[in-house]
């Protein structure tokens, strides 16, 4: 009763202050052609970017917004627009550090894959099975799975509903400070002791579960995550701006600064707002900083399999391990027929940062999007690649 209650607090606050309790960002994507034709006709992608991308920024939506784009040619485009820093001027470009949230959930999936891949885990697995603290977890949460986790379909909330929490996003409202700062293994551990599968469980979004797949692949690997993503994921993919630890790269100092958007509540749009540390728990699920030419290779890389094994993991990725009409689960993607196409993408929401990822494997078509403030609404990554798809269809027609 406890719980229930809290959780109908948490949720309360979520939709008055965020609009919403389930899917918290909304996609937008052209219902006509009047685009698609005009890029068919002047080939020239650097209009159709301006035309998504500089309205935000004229409209004070965001500071800085920077947009990758590989085309249907294999070619990298990049567009930065607006400021990076306001107090600098600096325009974002290619090598702009941003923080990308939740996309960095895709990277840990990447792991976890290549160990599937291996031998050293299989998607069936519970937590009892691999896991040494699992011995304190309840009967329910021994049973989840690797890929329950991947694919947010364990049951686990996007966050533990307690009054510690709760307190902490509501200063979180007014100060930008982080509110995940408290989730230590110990607190996770507690929190798991006694943790109750929803009578009903259906698909729900969950920071938690990333951080558990964090905990398995520290355990398997007997190493740190950030040790494993050089290893398995940015070593091979040759990605040397993309990191949990960002004050150790050069480029650091000119990173871009976040600004509050829609969120934090009570601080004004266009106030920069704190960044964000996390705690080692919740590490894998949303600290990494990146770039857009970092992202848009590791996006593209998703697009062609080759021998490796990182590229075979990729793949496996892909695959809709949990189908629905809209927003069909993958391991850390997810997957939308949107304008006649399927379109697969992930989205990161953190501090004064929104990233987009996504791309169509059949155009072998993919497109970033790095702005430094907090915005529910994605207006530019879905539309663009639609736009490149339709075109290519009308180029082809001639």
């Amino acid at each position: 009763m406890y719980c229930r209650l809290l959780n109908s607090i948490y949720c309360l606050c979520i939709a008055l202050s965020l609009s919403a309790c389930g899917t918290l960002s909304s996609i937008q994507y052209d219902a006509d052609l009047t685009a698609a034709k005009r890029l068919a006709r002047q080939k020239n992608i650097a209009i159709e970017v301006q035309d998504l991308a500089q309205p935000l920024v004229a409209d004070s939506i965001t500071p800085g917004i920077m947009v990758g784009v590989q085309t249907r040619d294999g070619q990298s485009h990049f567009f930065g627009f607006g400021e990076a820093d306001k107090q600098t001027h600096q325009v974002p470009d290619q090598k702009t550090l941003f923080a990308i949230g939740s996309v960095s959930k895709g990277f840990l999936a990447n792991i976890v894959a290549v160990m599937v891949a291996d031998g050293r885990l299989r998607w069936d697995m519970t937590l009892e099975e691999v896991l040494p603290q699992a011995a304190s977890f309840s009967p329910d949460a021994k049973k989840i799975t690797i890929e329950q986790l991947a694919t947010h379909t364990s049951g686990l909330p996007r966050q533990p509903m307690t009054l510690q929490t709760l307190a902490k996003f509501v200063a979180y409202l007014f100060t930008g400070n982080s509110f995940y700062d408290h989730f230590t293994d110990e607190y996770i551990l507690e929190y798991l002791s006694s943790y109750e599968t929803p009578s009903e469980r259906v698909p729900q979004y969950s920071n938690i579960g990333y951080g558990l797949l964090g905990w398995v692949v520290k355990h398997v690997g007997q190493q740190t995550l950030d040790v494993q993503l050089a290893r398995h994921v940015l070593g091979p993919l040759k990605l040397n701006n993309t990191t949990y630890q960002p004050h150790n790269l050069a480029n650091f100092a000119t990173r871009a600064v976040g600004y509050a958007g829609d969120q934090p509540k009570m601080i004004l749009r266009g106030q920069p707002t704190p960044d964000w540390t996390f705690t080692p728990f919740m590490q894998g699920s949303a600290a990494l900083y990146s770039n857009a030419e970092d992202l848009l290779q590791y996006t593209a890389a998703h697009l062609s399999l080759t021998d490796s094994v990182l590229s075979q993991a990729m793949q496996d990725t892909l695959t809709v391990r949990y189908p629905r009409e809209r927003e069909a689960a993958a391991v850390a993607w997810i997957v939308d027929e949107v304008g006649g196409e399927k379109i697969h993408y992930q989205i990161g929401l953190v501090a004064g940062y929104t990233t987009y990822i996504g791309f169509i494997k059949e155009r072998n078509i993919a497109v970033v999007v790095l702005q430094n403030t907090f915005n529910w609404r994605n207006s530019v990554g879905h539309r663009l690649l639609v736009r490149m798809s339709s075109a290519a269809d009308l180029q082809d027609m001639h």
